[in-house]
């Protein structure tokens, strides 16, 4: 068992999944979990959901085995709460031992308005998860994440930013900052061995794409896509996984569009 264990592409190393206890986060900590990883499952407010993830991927109850996966609640919009996060990881699972960030966490205003039709308050909270979390989250990991090989950094985008679609401007304008962030932290981690990249998925069948749509409206978006589908958290897992991986060592200041080329 301990060779096997030993063969996991990602065998030894601790990541943190922001926004992992459902939809596409929870698919990625699922799959990092399979690689080998230690996993952190970030949530906001559901510790139900998150605390399920846990008990599923956790070693049973009477092992002998320490936990490969805890829950942390925080709000990414934070500071504070950012940096317990990560002070959590190191505590359970030891300082020095952080090699991966996924920042999946985000929100997204169902009503679909148009930018003329959008509130600042709602443009503010849009901004408030979508950039500055990830901001916050990006900052934290620049100065935590392990050195000299194995660090990652993953910001979920969305291929919104390439579809500029009516009614999704605060929205692909909050993922298009953290976009242009992520290049630019690539370059000013240089020698570190950390990577920076975006993964921006197209359309994906979760609570926060179906929230304010219409069968209609879905329908139009399963016609455009030249899958004829819409994705799903285990389309874009895997793409998470390469990139946290030595295998994903030279793809770095980019992003990938993880979409059925519904988006190019």
């Amino acid at each position: 068992m301990g060779t096997l264990a030993s063969s996991l592409p990602l065998h030894g190393r601790v990541a943190i999944v922001t926004g992992a206890s459902r939809g596409i986060g929870r698919a990625i900590a699922v799959h990092l979990h399979s690689l080998g990883a230690k996993v952190v499952i970030n949530y906001s407010s559901n510790s139900a959901q998150a605390d399920q993830v846990v008990a599923e991927l956790n070693p049973s109850a009477d092992s002998t085995s320490p936990p490969q996966v805890i829950s942390v609640r925080a709000d990414i919009s934070d500071p504070d709460q950012v940096k317990h996060l990560f002070d959590l990881a190191e505590q359970e699972f030891g300082p020095g031992e952080l090699h991966i960030l996924v920042n999946c966490a985000g929100v997204l205003d169902s009503k679909y308005p148009a930018l003329a039709d959008t509130t600042l308050e709602d443009w503010d909270r849009t901004f408030s998860v979508n950039a500055r979390g990830a901001f916050l989250c990006c900052r934290e990991a620049a100065g935590r994440l392990k050195r000299g090989g194995g660090g990652r950094i993953i910001m979920i985008s969305s291929s919104l930013v390439g579809a500029l679609y009516p009614g999704y401007s605060a929205y692909a304008a909050s993922k298009a900052a953290v976009e242009t962030m992520v290049k630019i932290l690539a370059k000013e981690l240089k020698g570190t061995g950390i990577t920076a990249n975006c993964v921006a998925p197209g359309p994906v069948a979760s609570e926060l794409f179906f929230a304010g749509k219409t069968d209609e409206m879905v329908q139009r978006i399963v016609d455009a896509c030249p899958m004829r589908r819409l994705g799903q958290p285990d389309d874009v897992a895997p793409v998470v996984g390469f990139l946290a991986t030595d295998a994903g060592e030279w793809v770095n200041g980019q992003v990938v569009r993880v979409n059925g080329g519904s988006v190019v």
